[in-house]
């Protein structure tokens, strides 16, 4: 029986498991529903100078620690509540980081309470169809920027033009899978945001 090739992918997974199963299954994929922008955007905040691989192996710890990423129960955390989660040596213990995610719910509901929906705004960013990205890859682009100024009027932290364009990236916003990578053209394929028309 012969062995199967292995399928090509991004240069960033190297071989590690954990990644590739992310990649082949969650990367790039179009995430259109409000309250998984959202987490991923939070997770993306906690990563900031570290691995993404830290943060996939702390996701559960995470989900559990912050109640499911639900933004109504994580505003009303407190300081007691903070304190218990810098106790916690499953996540990623950082009070700024902390404090934002608390922040972010709020920032979350309020748009929400003004009639502002998140999936609707993040998706308006890049006009509701994912961008088609070309080599090379970039830390951050003048639309990133953009973006990361509307979230932190909003008021939202930890959602820097870098942070930003990696979560683009990972929510499906652009596509910067590889051009020889197996999942550059499924992904491609995917896309069009729900009740919205291509023009």
């Amino acid at each position: 029986m012969l062995d199967r090739p292995l399928p090509v992918r991004c240069p960033w997974v190297q071989g590690n498991p954990v990644l590739a199963h992310y990649h082949d299954h969650e990367w790039g994929v179009p995430e259109f529903d409000a309250r998984a922008l959202w987490e991923k955007l939070i997770l993306d905040g906690f990563q900031a100078g570290l691995s993404w691989l830290t943060v996939l192996k702390k996701r559960d710890a995470f989900r559990e620690a912050f109640e499911g990423f639900d933004p109504e129960r994580i505003a009303r955390f407190t300081e007691r509540d903070v304190e218990q989660l810098l106790g916690n040596a499953g996540i990623i213990r950082s009070r700024a980081k902390i404090e934002a995610t608390i922040g972010n719910a709020r920032a979350f509901l309020h748009m929400q309470d003004q009639g502002e929906d998140f999936a609707t705004f993040c998706w308006s960013m890049v006009e509701h169809r994912p961008i088609q990205n070309s080599p090379p890859v970039p830390a951050q682009t003048p639309l990133s920027t953009v973006f990361s100024k509307a979230l932190k009027a909003r008021g939202f932290k930890f959602a820097g033009p870098t942070i930003v364009y990696a979560w683009m990236q990972a929510t499906g916003m652009v596509n910067d899978h590889a051009p020889d990578c197996h999942r550059r053209q499924v992904v491609a394929a995917m896309g069009q945001v729900p009740g919205i028309s291509r023009s």
